[in-house]
């Protein structure tokens, strides 16, 4: 298994990844190893094993799989496959964001919550505010929500922003 349309293949056949070896073919290539995740996450083909999830979202994360950096932070948010603490948070956000500035819907919205809540972020509504609109569809009802906790002169503000916003690449 050496590209990522046949680790989509092994994803959806649920196959047994036992081997190593085959394990070892994913070093380097980000698709697979997100799939891979995908995998451990969900108990396809492989026992669930969110932890192992984690280590290969990182994986794929860290070479800019954008929906790896969406799980990973989602799983740093939620404590599953790393050990909740206010790290965990703060790695949550940072995940988001990388994701978010390349136009990740979900982690947009994502990272709107966050910054609406304080957690893992210091709280700022016009932040949220942003990310909740860049999000679109997604984020309507919370953004609606902390809308009239607002002025009209942060939601102008975080409309300015958002209107002023170029997606990122990543690191």
């Amino acid at each position: 298994m050496n590209t990522p349309a046949e680790a989509a293949r092994y994803y959806v056949r649920g196959t047994k990844l036992a081997d190593v070896a085959e394990r070892k073919k994913l070093a380097g290539d980000a698709a697979a190893q997100f799939w891979l995740g995908q995998m451990y996450d969900l108990g396809k083909g492989v026992p669930q094993n969110l932890s192992e999830a984690s280590l290969w979202y990182r994986r794929a994360a860290e070479q800019g799989n954008v929906m790896a950096q969406h799980n990973l932070g989602h799983m740093y948010e939620s404590g599953e496959g790393t050990k909740v603490s206010e790290y965990s948070l703060t790695a949550a956000a940072s995940w988001y964001r990388r994701a978010a500035e390349l136009d990740y819907k979900p982690s947009q919205a994502n990272l709107g919550a966050l910054y609406a809540a304080g957690r893992g972020v210091r709280r700022d509504f016009v932040e949220a505010y942003m990310w909740m609109l860049l999000a679109g569809a997604i984020a309507d009802n919370n953004r609606e929500a902390l809308g009239k906790r607002m002025t009209p002169q942060q939601i102008a503000t975080a409309e300015r922003q958002a209107k002023e916003w170029k997606p990122k690449p990543d690191r």
